[in-house]
């Protein structure tokens, strides 16, 4: 693995959530679920303040934008708020609303079809303005901090949508294997096969940077 991943937990600095922020908070009482589920809008308000957080950063490293992520966190609580009504007693209610999340990121990553080889525009104007405000060592430190970005997302552009889910899930986001699983409606397995081939993938993308940067210096 390329520095045992390390370059893609950027990715968290970027959302601007500390790895234990995106993992942080204990799953909601039943009776906050049930208080949601009956109409209770300010328990449902609660429910939505402890996974906000987390729900944009599985987004904004699924579909690489953030303006994307937001929009597909919206949706997640939109769809949430709808169906909440459905949800069974008992179930797991993070993989429930995280299956939604998943789902609405695959809606919006069908409507919006983009280059995921190249970091997105919006990001490349934002980090050109914020560049013009800093110290010339900020400047270079921010650009530094772009260009690894840079790379990070072209390196998950070269795994499937399916793989890139399971891989965001299990290793930038921690989850069990199972819990991936039943997150995207597969089998243990098949989760362990993607990660294994989404991992295969970026290596080989890090090794051919690596050799393309070591000929550029000779």
């Amino acid at each position: 693995m390329p520095t045992d991943f390390a370059e893609t937990l950027l990715m968290t600095e970027c959302t601007g959530l500390a790895k234990d922020e995106t993992r942080a908070g204990c799953a909601p009482g039943s009776r906050l679920v049930d208080r949601a589920k009956a109409g209770d809008p300010a328990a449902f308000d609660q429910l939505m303040e402890m996974y906000q957080r987390r729900v944009i950063s599985i987004a904004w490293r699924i579909l690489g934008n953030k303006d994307d992520a937001q929009d597909a966190a919206q949706d997640t609580f939109l769809r949430a708020f709808k169906y909440i009504g459905r949800f069974r007693s008992g179930e797991d209610f993070s993989g429930w609303l995280y299956r939604i999340a998943i789902n609405a990121c695959r809606d919006l990553a069908r409507k919006r079809v983009r280059d995921h080889n190249s970091v997105s525009l919006d990001a490349t104007l934002e980090a050109r303005e914020a560049a013009a405000l800093q110290s010339s060592d900020d400047v270079e430190h921010s650009a530094l901090r772009s260009e690894q970005l840079a790379v990070v997302e072209q390196a998950l552009a070269q795994l499937t949508p399916r793989e890139r889910e399971a891989l965001v899930l299990r290793d930038l986001e921690g989850m069990a294997t199972e819990e991936v699983a039943r997150i995207l409606g597969s089998t243990p397995a098949t989760v362990r096969s993607q990660i294994s081939s989404a991992r295969c993938k970026i290596k080989t993308f890090h090794d051919r940077m690596i050799h393309r940067q070591s000929r550029t210096r000779r």
